[in-house]
Parts: C-alpha cells; structure tokens; sequence
C-alpha cells in the first residue's frame, strides 16, 4: 500500500512537470522511496567518513579548524595538475535552504555555511572518495553535517558531528533518517540548479561576503560557477548510485545466470574505464549472457521500469525580492525565508530512470557499475595487465591506404569497416569496426582502444607515399579480462562474490588481481568506530509520562519522526519531560498552526509546505489529499488553535500569522 501511494505521488508530479512519458506509467517503481529511508544504523559496515578519520582507538580523530579538515581530505586525492580548483570542492552558502540556515542569524555573511564535494579520483591507495562524500559545516552551530558511502550496505549514510570548535572534542553520530530523507529524497545528495545562486558564484553574495574581511577557511569568497557546477555534476552522478545497485542486486536475476549476468557487466565496466570511457560494441557471448538476461529479468521484476529521484533543487536568488518585505519585517526574517517553491521538503517528480526495453539500456547499466571500478588500487590493475604482456596474445588488423587527393595525408579503410585517418607520422583519426573514433595521437605511441585492447604500435613498413598497406599491432588485454572474469565466477566463492548483494567493488578487483597473477595490495587494519546514533530513537510511549491535555498527546503519532531528538533543527519540540509538553507546544504553536493549515491549500497557494512533508505520509498509510481531510489533521489544528486563542482571545488565521514573514513567527524552541 506504501509503495503503490509514493508511486502514485511521484508519477502524478512527473506529470505535471513534464518528465519522460514512461515515467508516468502507473506501474513505474521508484528506485528509492523517500517514505522508507531504512534503518538509521547501518545494516552492514560503516560510512567512508568513519573510514578516513577513525583514530584507530575505536573514535575518531577529526581534524579541526575546518581548513585542516580540508587538507586532509585534498591529500586523499588525485590533483589535476592542469586545474587550479582544489581536488575537494567548496562553495559558500550563507542564506541557504538546510535545516541550519538560520543557525548564524542575523551575521549570515560573516558565518557563511561551507558545502564540500568530492569529485576528484583517489590518490594511489586511498579511499574511492569521488562523488562519495559531502560536508556541510556551519561554524555557529559547531556542527558537521556528513553525507558518505557505505559501500557493504549499498547506500548514503547521513551523520553529525557535533561539537566540532575549537577545544571541543567533537561527536560523530549517525543521524535520523526520517528527517534526512524529508528533504534527500534520493538518499542521496542534493545541490541546487544553475545558476546556483545561493553560492559565493553569485557576484552580489560574493561581493557581501567579500566585504566582510574574513578568510573563511581558506575559501576565496569570489567564484565562478567552476565549482557549484563541478558539485552539481557529482550529485548527479552519486543519485544513480541507487538505480546502479538496484540493477546489480536484481536486475540479473538469480542463481548461475544472475552470476554470470553480473559477472559480465562488471567485466564490461572494468573495460569501460580503461579504454576511457569510450564504450565497444557487445560481442554475442556478452549478449547472451548479460544483456538478455538483464532485458529479460528487468521487464519481469519493473514492466514499466524505474524511476529516479530528482537530486537538484530549482535554482534560488537568496537577494531577490527583498525590497518587496514590510519595513517592520526584521531583517534576519526576509533574509532567512525560503518560500514553499523552492523548499527542499516539496516532493520532487523523477528526472529520469531505467526500462529494460530502452535501447540504452544495457549501456546504461555498465557506465553506472563503471562509476564503481576506479579506486585508489586501479594502477595495480592496469600494471598487472602489462606484466601479463609476453603471455597474452595478440591480434591484427590490416588497412588498405590511399593518399588524399591533393593533401599528404592517407586514408585508410580495413574489410571490417576499421578507418584510419594518418598525416605526418600521426593519427588523426582511427575506428575500429562498430568503435567509437580514437582521439589523435602519435603513430609511436601505444593507445588504450575502446574495446580495451592496447594498440602497441602501427606498422607502415609497406606505405610508399602515402598509398599502401599498415598493419596495426594489439595486444588482446580485452581477452585475459575476460578470462580473469571467468576465474573468479567459478572459483568456489565466485558464486558468492557476485550474488545479490550490493555491489563487492573492492572484493571483485582483488579476485581479478588474482586471476591476473597478481598479488592485491595489503593495507593495514583500520579499527572503525561502533556507529551510534545522534539520539537515541525512543517509542512515542516511553517519552510521555504523567498525565496529558486532552489532544496534545496526538503529536507523537504524528511528529516524533523528526521532532523527538535532541537536535535543535528541525525543533525538537517533543523532546523533554511529559508534564511540560502541552507548554512547548504552545510555544510552538504559531509554526505548527501555519504547517497543518498549508496542507488544506493547493500547492500553488501555499507559503510553506505542509506538516508532515507529503513525501512521508504514505509511511503513515496516507497522502497528500487525503491528509488534508483528514480527521488526524483536523483533530492536531484543532489542539493549536484552542491554544492560540486562549493565548490572543481570536480564531487564528494563517494569512495574518505570515503577514510579516514564517521567520517572524515566534520560534518553537524558546530564546532561538
């Protein structure tokens, strides 16, 4: 019943903003669903996060001030030697859309908050960081707030790391998933559209950050879009994360096919990645076993396919309109107020998916698991293949060649359909029968084909003036991958490396280094901090004692999600002893008033979205239009309304509530 609501929502939305046709088949399962987040603990291993900064003493060591932090994490990485933006990118933030957006208020440009994304390869040996981790960190609150990959669970876990100043001795926690998936829908990252406004790239938040003075970790406050654009493009990336494992755990099927279906596609990956990217043409022993398979198996399990959750978030210009506030509206309100169009909370349609019967389906499926090879150990891989080069064997191609007509260069052409474009001792252009075209290179300089082979060398020992016959020289590295591939499918743990578990990246190059003949390399042990949770996750019944009003006990049923915690964003205005409670609802009361009323609006007339978010109510066995007529609902407005007139001695009516702003109201948690 959950499942068929959230379909219904998402597949309506896409609808309505024009998504893909298929996806707005009735049928079409999302590959995530934002009302099931799953448990807050891991289910197996641990976060990257945890990885990289446990201390080996069963905590972790988190380096402090926040520029250390960023030292660290840049030593892990690859540098571009041709590009002047960090191996780790940031961007400045100080009026965004996080639950921490008012944390620095009013002096939102002199404690802007720092987002960080990877998107940089590993250095030799380290983690695969790249499109796996991303910080927010917001000096105010002293906090850190994580997103990173587990790989043995097969998904993003969120956490906190609190207490992070100076002299503190910060706290990592995992975080609660109801509240991170109101908003991360995906379980996945999420960055705003361009322009990316919101970000130091905008010259008039640039400018006010600027006249600030302050050094901001090392960040210049001026930036182009190089950087949002390179974040925006690694969320991307890390949200078909999801659609990756799906595939891999049941798009194959079970048993031997589905092992030798996964087997296959992680060979092709591995292909993929050294010949760059540039995809071969599938042989029929890949038909058979991968693509039909896969085609076949997919149609059963998703007929009308899968749909992927949207990561961006229109683009927002914090700056624009505040001319249009009341003189009376403090400034710290017009400033830190998001209107219900642009909060991360609104259910966001799919973007994007998978069918099995889509032509690129299959390419699609082998560029994602490629998104999983290259890791820290990926030299090891490509130096285990050169050291197999006497054994492996070789093949050839021969071209006929003509010169130009009134030019020096030759064009050759193979009886397979292979062109050659050659001038002045260089290749201009070279394809292989069904092959992508290769980027020019020198005639002496050995290439990585599409196929994954490597062109040793070209023999033009038989052109005389441009007209004549070349032989080209490759080495069949495509074949000893293929049979390492082979070895591991059926040594007597094979079938359990590649069953339907989340993807085994580091298991399956470590078998294929072994198959090669090659030793992987042994890294120290790394004694990972227990997870734990940011507060512990209490039944709304152990949290209650004494006696209760009439109708304020409802809350829990409702609210506790994301409200009974010991963070204070969002609010935890459930938090706290029994007795009390009717009190810190009626603080409250004026936000909690304003959410339930939103959801009696259509979306088009609302100023803040709803409580509970719509993307969670099927959790609770609803939907957005049946919450809004809901006796549930109607009973919860009720409680807040009593409250608020016996508080003002009037009916309460939402318009004049927002008349100066949602900021303006008054906060849930006394003195914030």
């Amino acid at each position: 019943m959950i499942r068929r609501i959230a379909t219904r929502t998402l597949l309506l939305a896409s609808l309505a903003l024009g998504a893909p046709a298929w996806a707005a088949e009735p049928l079409a399962t999302p590959v995530i669903d934002p009302a099931a987040p799953g448990d807050h603990l891991p289910p197996s291993g641990v976060s990257l996060f945890d990885q990289l900064f446990a201390d080996n003493r069963g905590g972790h060591a988190v380096p402090f001030p926040f520029e250390n932090l960023l030292a660290r994490l840049d030593a892990q990485l690859r540098r571009d030697p041709a590009s002047p933006l960090p191996p780790a990118k940031r961007v400045l933030i100080p009026l965004g859309r996080s639950l921490q957006r008012t944390a620095a208020a009013p002096d939102y440009f002199e404690s802007p908050r720092v987002v960080v994304g990877v998107d940089s390869p590993p250095a030799f040996g380290a983690l695969l960081l790249k499109d796996r981790l991303y910080l927010g960190y917001q000096e105010k609150s002293a906090v850190l707030e994580v997103i990173s990959y587990n790989e043995a669970a097969g998904r993003f876990e969120f956490q906190l790391v609190k207490n992070y100043r100076a002299g503190g001795r910060p706290q990592v926690f995992y975080a609660n998933r109801n509240i991170c998936y109101a908003c991360h829908q995906n379980g996945a990252p999420i960055f705003s559209r361009a322009l990316w406004d919101e970000t130091n790239a905008n010259p008039a938040i640039a400018a006010r950050l600027t006249a600030t003075g302050r050094p901001f970790y090392g960040i210049p406050p001026g930036r182009g879009v190089d950087v949002p654009y390179a974040i925006d493009n690694a969320v991307r990336r890390a949200n078909r994360f999801a659609l990756t494992q799906r595939l891999w755990r049941e798009g194959c099927g079970t048993g031997e096919v589905g092992a030798r279906c996964r087997a296959g596609l992680f060979a092709a990956a591995v292909r993929l990645r050294l010949a760059g990217d540039r995809a071969p043409p599938f042989d029929a022993a890949f038909g058979a076993n991968v693509a039909r398979p896969l085609r076949t198996n997919g149609a059963r399990v998703w007929p009308a396919g899968l749909a992927l959750g949207r990561s961006d978030l229109p683009n927002r210009n914090p700056l624009q309109g505040l001319a249009s506030w009341p003189d009376d509206a403090p400034a710290r309100v017009a400033l830190s107020h998001v209107a219900a169009r642009f909060e991360p909370l609104l259910p966001r349609p799919p973007e994007g998916g998978w069918r099995a019967d889509a032509p690129e389906a299959v390419t699609e499926a082998v560029a994602g698991l490629a998104e999983f090879v290259v890791d820290g150990d990926w030299p090891q891989l490509e130096a285990a293949l050169a050291r197999r080069a006497d054994a492996l064997p070789r093949l050839t191609r021969t071209l006929d060649c003509a010169r130009s007509t009134g030019g020096r260069a030759s064009r050759c052409r193979g009886a397979d359909g292979a062109t050659l474009d050659l001038a002045d001792g260089r290749v201009e252009r070279l394809s292989l029968a069904g092959e992508p075209p290769q980027p020019p290179f020198s005639i002496t300089t050995a290439v990585r084909l599409a196929g994954g082979n490597l062109l040793e060398r070209i023999d033009t020992g038989e052109l005389a003036d441009g007209a004549g016959r070349i032989t080209l020289r490759l080495r069949a590295d495509s074949q000893a991958l293929a049979a390492a591939m082979d070895a591991v499918l059926t040594r007597p743990d094979g079938p359990a490396l590649l069953d339907e578990q989340p993807i085994p990246r580091a298991a399956l190059i470590a078998a294929l280094l072994r198959a090669l003949g090659d030793v992987p390399r042994k890294t120290a042990p790394i004694t990972v901090p227990a997870p734990r949770l940011e507060t512990p996750v209490s039944q709304p019944s152990a949290a209650v004692s004494g006696p209760q009003p009439p109708g304020v006990a409802r809350f829990h049923a409702w609210c506790a999600a994301c409200h009974l915690s010991a963070e204070q964003f969002p609010p935890n205005f459930l938090s706290g002893p029994g007795a009390e409670l009717e009190a810190r609802i009626r603080q409250c009361a004026p936000r909690i008033f304003v959410r339930l009323a939103m959801a009696r609006r259509a979306p088009a007339d609302r100023e803040k979205t709803p409580m509970p978010p719509d993307t969670m109510l099927p959790a609770f066995g609803s939907d957005a239009a049946a919450w809004a007529t809901s006796p549930e609902r109607a009973a919860l407005e009720t409680v807040v309304a009593t409250l608020l007139k016996a508080e003002t001695g009037r009916d309460p009516d939402p318009d004049a509530m927002l008349a100066r702003g949602y900021e303006a109201l008054r906060p849930c948690l006394a003195g914030h």
